[in-house]
């Protein structure tokens, strides 16, 4: 069997907020094939699939066995101008994007520098900058705990929506081991969300390279480096909002940002703005606070336990709902 188990296993540099952490044990699989075999030795406990750590907050020492995924291959196929590429849920997500845009494809470029694995994208439908993973994704493969078969399931079955999916709603029913993307040889550029318009001009001569370049500058003049600052990324998702309670804000405060939602009665509302209004950004409480560089980051200054970032979040959500009575909910995946 490929896989390797490490008994007491370290999760401090396995999560990119810096949370001190212990799995007992983990379980590193380079063959997916192997999954019934290793499902088999936890004996009916669920293990927590971990991917490069970059969307999760250890509020504890995780109760279950972590299970990681090592498998890195790239299938290629053509099709005119349509591209696909099977991925292995192993692979470093931002290593697949500057991949696809060094051979010319379109389709990911506006997701680069979004730190986490290929198979983790599904789960949280990733999005940045007015794209989302489910306009790529062809195809899913799947691991069902259950039953122990592996099954591919479409776009369709994924049942994605804003930061949302099947995956995401039961995170114990299946293991993704392949996600299967849709790219294209044609220019599709992006370019209408805010920061994305100010630095790029579509005149013809666009490449996706540019575009990955620009957003790549742009989240990294943003957001802190979890390498140096240990951070999650964006904590809270945008709020989706009906229109009227969106009219009704944008009333009072002139400056909201306010975009378009999931349909035509909805909008979305900055979770950041909301937070630096609520007087959140630049906060520390510890070695836990608020970047302050963007207020949709939660930061570890070096040494705060999952209990006091979250602690600081249920903080920060209770401001947001008594200024503007909009609830804003977190984007990592809580453990223990």
């Amino acid at each position: 069997m490929t896989a390797q188990t490490h008994h007491e296993f370290d999760l401090r540099s396995s999560n990119t907020m810096g949370i001190a952490a212990v799995a007992r044990p983990l379980i590193e699989v380079l063959d997916v094939a192997d999954l019934p075999n290793v499902f088999d030795v936890f004996n009916g406990v669920r293990p927590l699939v971990l991917g490069s750590g970059s969307n999760i907050v250890f509020a504890a020492d995780p109760s279950m066995p972590v299970l990681r995924l090592r498998n890195e291959e790239l299938v290629w196929r053509e099709d005119g101008d349509d591209v696909y590429v099977q991925v292995g849920a192993g692979l470093n997500w931002h290593a697949f994007v500057m991949d696809t845009v060094a051979r010319g494809l379109w389709g990911i470029e506006n997701l680069a520098y979004i730190p986490g694995t290929v198979g983790a994208c599904p789960i949280q439908n990733i999005g940045a900058y007015g794209v989302e993973v489910k306009d790529a994704v062809l195809n899913v493969t799947v691991f069902e705990v259950a039953t122990g078969s592996f099954h591919t399931l479409s776009n369709a079955d994924c049942d994605f929506s804003y930061r949302e999916s099947m995956f995401k709603r039961d995170l114990t029913k299946y293991v993704i081991t392949n996600v299967e993307f849709r790219l294209s040889k044609q220019p599709k550029p992006q370019l209408s969300y805010a920061g994305l318009s100010e630095v790029l001009n579509d005149d013809g001569t666009l490449t996706s390279k540019q575009v990955a370049d620009a957003v790549i500058a742009i989240r990294q003049s943003k957001l802190p480096d979890p390498v140096v600052l240990g951070n999650a990324g964006s904590f809270f998702k945008n709020p989706i909002v009906p229109l009227q309670v969106a009219e009704a804000l944008a009333a009072q405060y002139e400056k909201m940002p306010v975009f378009k939602g999931s349909s035509d009665a909805t909008r979305k509302l900055s979770a950041a703005w909301l937070i630096d209004q609520a007087g959140w950004k630049g906060h520390r409480e510890g070695d836990a606070g608020v970047s302050p560089g963007h207020a949709l980051v939660l930061v570890n200054y070096g040494n705060a336990t999952g209990a006091d970032i979250m602690n600081l979040a249920h903080k920060i959500t209770a401001s947001v709902h008594d200024k503007f009575n909009i609830t804003i909910e977190p984007e990592p995946r809580v453990v223990g």
